[in-house]
């Protein structure tokens, strides 16, 4: 496959040698009106796009299926090292682009590309292969999500549940909330997607970091408030072992919640 060439199958290749942060386990949820709907999450899909590669929109229509699975949770991480061909990207941040060059330092490959997948922090495929994802997600079934999570909601407040490292699993990882919105269009002006408008699923607007967890069964609670502030529609908590050096390792565990609409 080729890399370093923007207007090929997959846009942009770099090899960075940069420490960062990530994610492994997950829990979705969407903090507004109505009842919290809780689902099973069994996969973790995080697209690394652009608008500014003319290779991402199938690979973005093409999550918004996956967004719609209630046993996978798709998001998209804008990233902005397209951003110089001409259209600066209103979604992205650099923290994703960062996150993006930590996995490929972690699997020790360096492929740094758009559109990418990363199925649960392991395996990476191009985000427009149907075939190649659904693959990917067969094998993560195979090994399973060991670690049990759930979330409830009781009003002002949403508990996180993590269960015990199981078996022979890590027993170390970062929990981390993650705040995103389910759906944004954006008219694009320039740059190689001149002209077109594309929609956006599940949109991380911000994420950070809020525990540590070491193999034991543990409780968190998150105020709305936070929620609230980040005027978001959607949340997720994620916990990711960490790799050599402190960077992103497998995702373990999985669950998801949200509050209000479907449609939200």
């Amino acid at each position: 496959m080729a890399r370093f060439l923007v207007s090929r199958a997959v846009c942009g290749h770099q090899s960075v040698k940069l420490v960062g942060l990530f994610i492994a386990a997950v829990v979705a949820g969407v903090l507004g009106s109505g009842a919290a709907r809780a689902s099973e999450t069994k996969a973790v899909l995080e697209l690394f796009t652009s608008q500014g590669c003319s290779s991402c929109p199938p690979a973005d229509k093409l999550l918004a299926q996956y967004a719609d699975r209630k046993d996978v949770l798709a998001l998209s991480l804008p990233v902005d090292y397209w951003d110089y061909l001409g259209w600066k990207d209103t979604l992205a941040s650099h923290d994703y682009s960062q996150r993006q060059r930590d996995y490929a330092t972690a699997r020790g490959d360096g492929d740094v590309y758009t559109p990418q997948i990363v199925v649960n922090g392991r395996d990476h495929v191009v985000g427009s292969d149907r075939a190649a994802i659904d693959a990917a997600l067969a094998r993560e079934s195979e090994r399973g999500l060991p670690v049990p999570i759930s979330l409830t909601s009781n009003g002002d407040a949403t508990t996180v549940n993590i269960g015990a490292a199981a078996g022979d699993s890590a027993r170390r990882g970062t929990i981390w909330l993650v705040m995103y919105d389910r759906s944004v269009t954006v008219p694009i002006a320039r740059g190689e997607n001149s002209g077109r408008t594309i929609t956006y699923s599940n949109v991380v607007r911000k994420l950070r970091p809020i525990a540590m967890w070491k193999g034991d069964p543990m409780s968190i609670d998150l105020p709305k408030s936070e929620i609230d502030e980040a005027k978001v529609a959607r949340c997720a908590v994620l916990l990711q072992t960490e790799a050599e050096g402190g960077l992103p390792g497998p995702i373990i565990g999985a669950a998801a919640i949200y509050y209000g609409h479907a449609g939200q």
